[in-house]
């Protein structure tokens, strides 16, 4: 069973969320949506439809894709407490659903309200029951991350349901000279995954958080590729004195998806990180998304036996699945 760890919906529920109230800022003209927090673009249905996702998901060569919102469109993250965990709800109903449409093709991750820890807590636990395989979260919250204190009692329960964490890009933040030809998504959302990832480790975050366990989409960003420039400022910054742990050293309990859009990258993170450490992720159906996986995977991997960890032995291990 091939498993694709990162692959996105709307979920009908949500879609019908955001019609009817307007705190979410969104005007849909039939299916053309307008407003919110994305560009102008047109719901098809492969953003809602199990049977459309499964035929893109089988295009791939994939048996079972484990489903997230789609973050920019739905993360809403900003909005007050409310219409945060009434979006949160619809959307994994909606994505529960497509496992009860599908179960032998689909699993989800629960969506958060992440800036209010009460809500969030309770929202993870009625998630947990009602079937979720884990948790996607953003690289920023409204501006604030994941290493703030106030964050450790989402990575207690995390650790507690021993659920793994999907950390992808929050799309919040054009910084200068990202503003012109999407660079906020070429450059903009490595950067912001690999800005997650350090903070996570140079916060003691992760070292007070043992069990929590993240898959870094991206590919982790820049991180597995410039990690030896934050051992370098490890071994001399007085701000960094107090990390006592090489940084690759959280690999294990970090793991990449394959979404690095480039054969010799991939290869690189796979020999870096060992195949055990990377799972197949495409973002479908974002147009970011990888088109060949299995294609990138028979070019970069090394073989047969690291293709079979990468995309079915070890997601399935991780995501607690029969294979």
């Amino acid at each position: 069973m091939k498993i694709d760890c990162h692959i996105h919906a709307l979920p009908e529920r949500s879609i019908a969320l955001l019609r009817r109230d307007p705190v979410y800022r969104v005007t849909l003209d039939g299916m053309k949506w307008h407003g919110g927090n994305y560009p102008d673009f047109t719901i098809t249905e492969k953003w809602f439809d199990p049977e459309t996702a499964l035929a893109g998901m089988t295009a791939n060569g994939v048996d079972m894709g484990i489903m997230s919102t789609a973050p920019k469109p739905l993360f809403y993250y900003e909005v007050d407490l409310e219409p945060a965990v009434a979006m949160c709800r619809e959307t994994n109903l909606g994505l529960a659903e497509y496992q009860a449409a599908k179960p032998q093709n689909f699993r989800w991750m629960a969506h958060l309200p992440l800036r209010y820890p009460k809500a969030e807590v309770d929202m993870l636990d009625k998630a947990a029951a009602a079937g979720c395989c884990g948790v996607i979260a953003g690289t920023s919250i409204a501006g604030r991350r994941l290493d703030e204190p106030d964050y450790e009692i989402f990575w207690s329960a995390v650790e507690q349901l021993d659920m793994p964490v999907l950390l992808h890009p929050a799309y919040e933040h054009v910084s200068p000279g990202m503003g012109d030809f999407y660079l906020g998504s070429v450059i903009g959302m490595p950067t912001d995954a690999t800005i997650a990832l350090e903070r996570l480790i140079c916060s003691g975050m992760l070292d007070r958080h043992p069990k929590a366990r993240i898959i870094s989409a991206l590919g982790g960003g820049f991180f597995p590729y410039q990690v030896g420039r934050l051992r370098q400022c490890i071994s001399y910054r007085p701000e960094l004195k107090h990390v006592k742990k090489d940084p690759w050293d959280y690999v294990g309990q970090i793991k990449f998806d394959t979404n690095v859009h480039e054969n010799a990258s991939l290869k690189f993170l796979i020999e870096f990180a060992g195949a055990d450490n990377v799972m197949l992720g495409t973002d479908w159906p974002f147009s970011t998304g990888i088109d060949n996986p299995f294609g990138m995977l028979d070019t970069a991997a090394g073989g047969a036996a690291a293709i079979k960890t990468i995309s079915e032995s070890g997601p399935a291990a991780y995501f607690k699945l029969k294979a």
